[in-house]
C-alpha cells in the first residue's frame, strides 16, 4: 500500500496532467497507427501471427497499451481535484461539455476513420459524467440522504452505459469512488488499485497521483490541456490517412 508520506511530493496538478496527457499520446498512438493500420484490429482480439513483422508490431502495441493505461486514472483522479478546488462547478462542467462535443469527430475520425461513430464516445463525456454524478453526490452527502446519492449515481452510471461512453458505467463509479476516499489517500490508493487491476498496468498511476503536491501550478497551461486532446486526435488521423 501507498500511504501518505511514502512518495515524494514533486508533482503540482500541471505535472501530473502532463503524465496524463502523454501516457495517453502513447496509448492513442498505438491504436491508431499500429491497431488500426498495421495490425487491423484491437490487440485483444489479435494473435500474435506467424509473421515475424506482424509478431513484433503486436509485441510493440502490447507494451505501448500497457503504459497508456496510466492515463484514465490520473484524468479521473483530476475531475476529483478538479470538483474539490474549483470555485465554479458549472462552468468547469460546461468546459468538460463543450470539449466533448468538439472531441467527437477527431474522436472517430482517429480511433474509428470515420466521420460519425455513434456506437463509442470519447473521454470527455464519461469525464463529465463522473464530475455531475460526484456534484449530486457532494450535494446529497451535505443533506445526509443516502438514497438520493445512490440515485444520483445510478443515472449517471446508466447515462454513460447508454450513450457509450469511454470506460462506461464504470468510469463513472471510479471517480465516485476516488470522492469518497478523498480524505485517505491509503484507502484511496487500495482501493482505486483494486478497482483497476483488470487494466493490469493502470494500478501504476497511483504512483505519480501519490506525488501530486497539491499545488495548481501556473494557469498558462489550462487551455493546453483542454485543446490537447481533439488536437492529438486530428493529428494521428492524419498521421493513420497517410500509411498504406
Amino acid at each position: 500500500m501507498l500511504t501518505k508520506g511514502f512518495m515524494p511530493k514533486c508533482l503540482n496538478s500541471n505535472g501530473l496532467k502532463w503524465v496524463a496527457i502523454i501516457t495517453m499520446l502513447i496509448d492513442h498512438g498505438a491504436v491508431v497507427l499500429i491497431e488500426n493500420r498495421i495490425l487491423g484490429g484491437p490487440f485483444h482480439l489479435m494473435a500474435p501471427g506467424t509473421s515475424p513483422d506482424i509478431a513484433m508490431w503486436w509485441k510493440v502495441n502490447i507494451a505501448l497499451r500497457f503504459i497508456g493505461r496510466l492515463a484514465f486514472p490520473i484524468f479521473c483522479y483530476q475531475i476529483v481535484e478538479g470538483f474539490l478546488h474549483t470555485g465554479d462547478v458549472k462552468r468547469y462542467g460546461r468546459r468538460l461539455l463543450v470539449f466533448a462535443f468538439i472531441s467527437e469527430i477527431p474522436f472517430d475520425l482517429a480511433v474509428f476513420n470515420t466521420w460519425f461513430y455513434p456506437q463509442y464516445q470519447n473521454v470527455y463525456i464519461t469525464l463529465f459524467l463522473g464530475l455531475a454524478a460526484i456534484g449530486a453526490v457532494h450535494r446529497y452527502e451535505q443533506e445526509g440522504s443516502l438514497w438520493k446519492q445512490a440515485l444520483a449515481f445510478g443515472l449517471c452510471c446508466g447515462l454513460a452505459q447508454f450513450l457509450k461512453a469511454d470506460y462506461g458505467a464504470f468510469g463513472v463509479f471510479f471517480m465516485v469512488l476516488l470522492y469518497y476516499c478523498r480524505h485517505r489517500a491509503g484507502m484511496q490508493t487500495t482501493l482505486g488499485c483494486i478497482a483497476m487491476a483488470w487494466e493490469i498496468t493502470a494500478p501504476l498511476a497511483f504512483i505519480p497521483i501519490r506525488m501530486y503536491n497539491g499545488q495548481r501550478g501556473s494557469k498558462r497551461w489550462q487551455w493546453f490541456f483542454y485543446i490537447f486532446y481533439p488536437v492529438h486526435l486530428l493529428l494521428l488521423a492524419g498521421m493513420g490517412a497517410v500509411l498504406p
